[in-house]
């Protein structure tokens, strides 16, 4: 049973706590720059799924049974003291707070918190983990309403006068998955990985799973 860690942004880590994220799409980046569609079966045993695109194969990250632990960014304890020469030092301690639910912590005269960004955080550190249910290939504008809901995206149209509505201006879950899509792709990717560019994307479903034993 292949163990394997997924990066979440704090918004989505919170979709995910919710219950309201159960998918996720990661771009497909083309071994050569061209506009290919599926075509079959690729005849290729380290390509499970079978896609073929003219000129490049390409395997899924993940795959269906795969169990994921949820990277995100926390917060570590560390505690100070003095060495034998006088040096102020630092162990870290299995005690975390989590960004996405937890207010920052208060510092001690004798011990801190470090931030870690998701990418650095340690397994030992996961709260959240995932079963991959299924995993197909699509374009990223084929997304409908209804998946951009399972992506965590909000259709705000029925409460932006809300108190409780913290979003600017009216969107769909669509409108708002596109959105999300592009604010972490760098301007000179748009035209290739952007939602106007509509690239091929694995489309990875999970489901809530409690941590296996490692």
């Amino acid at each position: 049973m292949p163990i394997k860690p997924i990066l979440f942004n704090t918004e989505m880590v919170r979709a995910i706590l919710d219950g309201r994220k159960t998918c996720t799409r990661r771009v497909i980046k083309l071994l050569e720059n061209i506009d290919g569609i599926p075509v079959g079966k690729g005849g290729d045993s380290s390509n499970p799924l079978g896609f073929m695109y003219p000129g490049c194969i390409k395997r899924p990250q993940y795959q269906p049974g795969d169990i994921l632990y949820v990277r995100e960014t926390i917060w570590q304890k560390v505690w100070h003291y003095l060495d034998v020469d006088g040096e102020t030092k630092g162990i870290f301690c299995h005690e975390y707070k989590y960004v996405a639910t937890d207010e920052k912590p208060e510092t001690g005269w004798n011990y801190s918190w470090v931030k870690h960004p998701s990418i650095h955080m340690p397994k030992e550190a996961a709260r959240i983990w995932l079963k991959v249910t299924d995993v197909r290939v699509e374009r990223l504008r084929e997304i409908t309403e209804d998946e951009a809901k399972a992506e965590g995206a909000i259709d705000n149209r029925g409460f932006i006068h809300s108190p409780e509505n913290e979003y600017d201006h009216i969107h769909t879950a669509r409108e708002h998955f596109a959105e999300i899509w592009n604010s972490p792709i760098k301007k000179t990717d748009l035209d290739r990985y952007g939602w106007d560019a509509s690239p091929w994307v694995w489309v990875t479903e999970f489901e809530r799973c409690e941590k296996p034993e490692l």
